[in-house]
This record gives structure tokens, C-alpha cells and sequence, in this order.
């Protein structure tokens, strides 16, 4: 025998059992298939950048152009898709660079190459609603019915003074 050797022909082999998977009743984790299943969806529509950008979008850009934007798509090819309302497409085409600039910036690598504007409303802009108008003064209310005292027509006249109230009511 030598030094180590115990006596055995063979090495010595523990035998573990094989289990076979069994279906047990009852709940499973479903984190690692549900990410399976998103990740070439999320992959496909511009990955975690996009979902970080819209998260960020005014620390990124700041608040004016926040409110005049939002990131709707981010392009494999690097085409940043914009939503822009109306009136403020002109200014952010000029100021595209610096808002590229920003964007690749705060991602430390350049993720956008280039800006896609579409013009139409932001999911995410604030509804504001008119004020009432404030209630006519008795001289006000005076002035008003002598203008509308010409008027024949019940229905007319009374449309006309709503609308009245309301433009005198909302200049003050």
C-alpha cells in the first residue's frame, strides 16, 4: 500500500441521487421568464435608455424645453424621436445639437446621433383649466343689457349675454 492509498481498487465515488424535476403545485418566481420574454422587446424599442430618458427627460433637458418636449422612440441608428408641441418646433431644431449634447451627456456615451420632430401634443402636458370669470360689477351688468337690448331673439340674446359675462368677467 501506499501512502494515502486506503485500501480501495477504485476511487471512492459518492452517489448522489439525480432528482428529477417535479411538478409541484402552488406559486413560482416569474422574474426570470417575464424578463425573457421583455427583453427583446425592450431591446427592440431603444432598451433601458429610452424608459430612462422619458424617467429623467426634464433633469436632462431642463424645464423649458421639458415642457415644449418629450422623447417618444429612441432608433437603433441613433435617431432620437421627439414629440414637439407646435410652436416651439423651430426653436428646438436650432438648439438640436446642445440638446443632443445634453442627452448623450448625461448617459456618458453618445446614445442619439440625431433628432426626429414631430410636431403634435405631449402625452404629459399639464391641462389647464380656463378660470370662472368673475362676477359683473352692477354698472357692468347695466352696460351690458343696454348693448344687448336690440336683440329680438330670446335664445340670441341670452347666448350673447353668457358670452359677454364671460369677456368682461376674464379682463379684469
Amino acid at each position: 500500500m501506499q501512502d494515502g492509498d486506503q485500501g480501495y481498487d477504485e476511487p471512492t465515488r459518492v452517489a448522489r441521487p439525480e432528482r428529477q424535476r417535479e411538478r409541484r403545485p402552488g406559486l413560482r418566481a416569474v422574474g426570470l421568464a417575464a424578463s425573457r420574454v421583455a427583453a427583446p422587446i425592450i431591446v427592440k424599442r431603444g432598451g433601458g435608455f429610452l424608459v430612462r430618458l422619458k424617467a429623467e427627460w426634464p433633469a436632462i433637458v431642463g424645464a423649458e424645453w421639458a415642457e415644449a418636449t418629450w422623447p417618444a422612440a429612441l432608433g437603433r441608428d441613433g435617431a432620437l424621436k421627439l414629440r414637439v408641441a407646435g410652436p416651439s418646433a423651430l426653436a428646438i431644431q436650432h438648439r438640436a445639437p446642445l440638446l443632443l449634447q445634453r442627452v448623450n451627456q448625461f448617459f456618458g456615451r453618445d446614445i442619439a446621433t440625431r433628432l426626429v420632430l414631430v410636431q403634435g401634443p405631449l402625452p404629459l402636458a399639464p391641462t389647464q383649466r380656463p378660470s370662472a370669470p368673475r362676477p359683473l360689477a352692477a354698472a357692468e351688468e347695466f352696460a351690458l343689457e343696454a348693448r344687448l337690448a336690440a336683440v329680438s331673439d330670446p335664445e340670441l340674446r341670452q347666448a350673447l349675454a353668457r358670452l359677454g359675462r364671460a369677456v368682461i368677467g376674464n379682463d379684469g
